[in-house]
């Protein structure tokens, strides 16, 4: 059981280096969005999207599959744009209160 032990702290390490990043990845979201209410621009962008998870399925080394990673990443993507349109009405930037 210690082998599992010394796994999960390595898996608790690399959760919370997620948190870190994807709350990293959405403040940018939300200064996209803030850029996109000043231009006037449409929140949703599909050929983006597509470019995003094309270049992440090119990255991907594995063991995840290329269906894996776009549902992770379609799912982070979602949360993201809801994250942007808020910030583009100008709803505030810490969207934990308002979810």
């Amino acid at each position: 059981m210690k082998e599992i032990a010394e796994w999960r702290k390595k898996i608790d390490a690399v959760d919370a280096e997620l948190l870190k990043l994807l709350n990293q990845r959405a403040g940018y979201t939300v200064e996209i969005g803030h850029i996109k209410r000043q231009h006037d621009m449409p929140i949703y962008d599909p050929a983006r999207e597509k470019k995003i998870l094309q270049a992440l399925a090119e990255k991907n080394p594995g063991p995840l599959s290329e269906e894996a990673i776009q549902r992770l990443f379609e799912r982070i993507i979602d949360e993201s744009r809801l994250l942007e349109k808020h910030a583009s009405l100008g709803l505030g930037d810490d969207m934990s209160k308002n979810v």
